[in-house]
């Protein structure tokens, strides 16, 4: 079924949109865990339990053709360097931007986080002025450690500001490597078997934090929620949106992730943000849109 011009646009604009508020609320319910596994723990929780879920979800979807494996054994070499792309970018956002919320507050971590995505886009955009767009956003980041971090009086934690800078790194690689991934495989095989690539790349890391506490009942189901939350739903809606959205695009059309993290965080965590905070995720988001209204994307 086609659909009128309108709706194609308003569709995939939607599930990036449904994606942003899914995976916020996801991380800030996932913060919560972390005095039980630890960050680490939590993001495996979150890896392991997504990667089952989408391989069960993406066997049934196949199985007019062929099983999920029978699927993956077709895919050619370039397409499985795609997939295993796609999922080592997915375990270095995902493990490292756990570990910056472990150190500073979620909007702070997200704001910080999503300079990838925006400097992405700028690069792709190539041109002058949307470089400046990126120093607009870099200003604002710096305006979340004047005088305090939002919060209160104490200073930016120097490494979940490195851990929040390495996952912005990862942001930026999943958006290329989906996008890729996206275009030329069809279905949620490729987000599975991308996921459990994640899964596997964290599981040593999580389990020597975690231990034998992340197979306790509670902590299981908590980690099933933060999956769904976090993973399944956002990554389904995402690789949706990458299908008909260019990355350009696509990377601003989540300037609305700071907002939503500030509003994650100040629901779920008690976290508000402050006046200097609330301006500095400001300019990253004004940031963002001036990006996209002077993309040639």
């Amino acid at each position: 079924m086609r659909y009128p011009e309108p709706a194609r646009r308003a569709v995939p604009v939607a599930a990036v949109l449904g994606s942003v508020l899914s995976i916020q609320f996801g991380a800030a319910f996932a913060s919560t865990l972390f005095d039980r596994v630890g960050a680490a723990g939590t993001v495996t929780l979150r890896l392991v339990i997504g990667a089952i879920v989408l391989c069960a979800v993406a066997r049934p979807a196949s199985m007019a053709r062929s099983t999920t494996r029978a699927a993956a054994r077709r895919w050619t070499r370039a397409e499985w360097r795609g997939v295993l792309a796609l999922g080592a970018s997915l375990a270095v956002m995902n493990a490292f931007f756990y570990e910056a919320i472990a150190r500073l507050p979620l909007a702070v971590a997200v704001t910080i986080e999503f300079l990838g995505p925006l400097t992405l886009a700028a690069v792709l955009s190539r041109r002058l002025r949307d470089g400046l767009w990126v120093l607009l956003a870099l200003a604002g980041v710096v305006l979340l450690g004047v005088g305090g971090n939002g919060f209160d009086s104490a200073a930016l934690d120097p490494l979940g500001v490195a851990c929040a800078l390495v996952a912005a790194s990862g942001w930026a690689w999943y958006i290329v490597a989906g996008s890729h991934v996206a275009t030329n495989l069809a279905g949620t095989a490729a987000l599975a078997g991308a996921t459990t690539v994640a899964a596997v790349a964290v599981l040593p890391f999580g389990v020597a934090a975690g231990g034998t506490e992340l197979l306790s009942p509670g902590i299981l189901a908590a980690g099933f929620g933060v999956a769904m939350l976090s993973s399944v739903i956002p990554y389904s809606l995402e690789i949706r949106a990458l299908r008909d959205l260019p990355k350009g695009v696509f990377a601003i059309l989540i300037a609305l992730e700071p907002a939503a993290a500030a509003l994650a965080g100040s629901v779920v965590l008690g976290q508000f943000v402050d006046l200097p905070a609330a301006v500095g995720i400001a300019l990253v988001i004004v940031a963002g849109v001036g990006a996209l209204r002077g993309s040639r994307i």
